[in-house]
């Protein structure tokens, strides 16, 4: 039995959801997620509550259960909190700044890194060393954190890089004389 999977996930008030085919989408303040259904897993939804529960009993739709159950509380909470990550840069010359749509990153390389942010996540600069990435969506907001510290991951000698705010860089001892 999946401990996660058991939990019904709760709607709060101002958000709706319902499932059409083999989609279920939600619908909020922030906005509107839908997902895919899986036909191993049974969705309903009761009230204020959506309940997951796998289709048959198979070892397949057990494991695919808490999962799912994960993926609809995200579809929840990206509508009525949204999600958003803190990235932190440091090093020598190391700067960001968002202009429009656009993300432009010095990292040290001889031309500048542009990135360009998709549609519903929002990225801003409130100072030039830390960038936050914002929206609705976590897997979409995740991925593109992933991509900006892929640019420059902090090195484990001086700590340069870019970094996720909270993150631990083990640091090495130098060289001895």
């Amino acid at each position: 039995m999946s401990r996660i999977g058991k939990k019904p996930v709760a709607i709060p008030s101002g958000v709706t959801a319902n499932v059409e085919g083999n989609t279920l989408s939600v619908k909020g303040p922030k906005g509107t997620l839908s997902m895919g259904l899986s036909d191993q897993i049974d969705y309903k939804v009761e009230g204020d509550e959506i309940q997951v529960n796998p289709a048959n009993d198979t070892k397949l739709a057990r494991s695919y259960w808490g999962m799912h159950r994960t993926l609809v509380s995200n579809l929840v909470e990206g509508v009525t909190d949204g999600f958003s990550k803190t990235l932190e840069i440091s090093g020598v010359g190391y700067r960001a700044s968002a202009q429009g749509r656009k993300l432009k990153l010095q990292l040290g390389f001889s031309h500048d890194v542009d990135i360009d942010v998709p549609e519903g996540i929002d990225v801003k600069c409130p100072d030039q060393t830390t960038v936050i990435v914002s929206g609705i969506d976590k897997q979409a907001v995740g991925q593109l954190a992933a991509e900006i510290r892929r640019w420059r991951k902090p090195e484990p000698y001086k700590g340069k890089g870019i970094k996720y705010q909270g993150e631990y860089v083990f640091r090495k001892e130098g060289k001895k004389k």
